[in-house]
This record gives structure tokens, C-alpha cells and sequence, in this order.
């Protein structure tokens, strides 16, 4: 009895088959073609580098610049660490931060023994040393805006 009181449905209107054959087909998107843009070059390294060297506890952290010494590097950071652990230590976490922020071509010098670990990271050159093994090179004055200019000898 509670049918009765339910509408009927009345079936839906056949659809010919020329229209079903011939409706437009959904097309795959294209790839788009062409060689592939080098990823941009992250700015920053110099920042980068000192944020991570403090967070890693390097000490007596020097920053200097080359721009009219060298057009090896931009920059050059001199840091210190406590031992041959410590500089071993800091210099992967620096390495490990720098690949995270997109440098891909870093050239590393000196890890197996970590007396003096050295980390090319393009335009900034980073010396990690132990303090005597800094003590004995003595960087900051080689590479300081006090050292006299080559001179031509005649």
C-alpha cells in the first residue's frame, strides 16, 4: 500500500548511437616542450653561510671581502672551531644547509683530517680551521685591505 502513494518514474529518453559516437573527446594536456631553465641561482650565500656557521657555534667568525684582490670569490669567511670534531662538524652542517637552499656545485677540501676544511661555495670561499692550525696560516692578514698591492719588479 505505501507504493501506491509513491510517484512513478517514467524511464529516460533514449539517446541514438551517431550521437554518442561522434561527441567531442576530452584531450590529454601537453607537456610543455623545450629544455628545461636552470633553477635560479639562490641569493644570499654570504648570509646563509654566517647564519648557519653561528648556529653551529664556529668561533671568531671573519668575513673578507675580495672584490678588488681576487676574482676567485666575492667573499671569503674565516672561522674558527674548538677541535678537529668540531670543524669536521661544522663544516657538514654548513655543506648540508647549503645544498637545502639550492647551491648544488660546492667543492669541499680537507674533511678527512679537519685540521682546515675548506668549502667552496662559488662567489664565497669558507676556511674552517682548528685555532693553532689558523694561528700558523694567518689568513686574515694575508688576505687583509692592508696588505700592500703586487708591485712589477724591474
Amino acid at each position: 500500500m505505501a507504493d501506491d502513494k509513491l510517484p512513478r518514474a517514467e524511464p529516460l529518453p533514449e539517446i541514438p548511437a551517431e550521437l554518442l559516437a561522434d561527441g567531442p573527446k576530452a584531450q590529454k594536456p601537453r607537456k610543455p616542450r623545450g629544455k628545461k631553465a636552470p633553477p635560479p641561482k639562490p641569493v644570499g650565500a654570504l648570509d646563509i653561510i654566517l647564519a648557519q656557521l653561528d648556529d653551529a657555534k664556529a668561533e671568531q667568525i671573519v668575513t673578507l671581502t675580495l672584490d678588488d684582490k681576487t676574482a676567485v670569490a666575492d667573499a671569503m669567511v674565516v672561522a674558527s672551531g674548538r677541535s678537529n670534531r668540531h670543524v669536521g662538524a661544522i663544516a657538514d652542517q654548513l655543506v648540508q644547509k647549503l645544498k637545502e637552499k639550492g647551491y648544488r656545485d660546492l667543492r669541499i677540501e680537507g674533511m678527512p683530517q679537519c685540521d682546515w676544511v675548506l668549502v667552496d661555495a662559488g662567489d664565497v670561499v669558507v676556511h674552517i680551521f682548528r685555532p693553532e692550525v689558523r694561528s700558523f696560516y694567518n689568513l686574515e692578514k694575508l688576505w687583509s685591505a692592508h696588505t700592500p698591492d703586487d708591485r712589477l719588479a724591474m
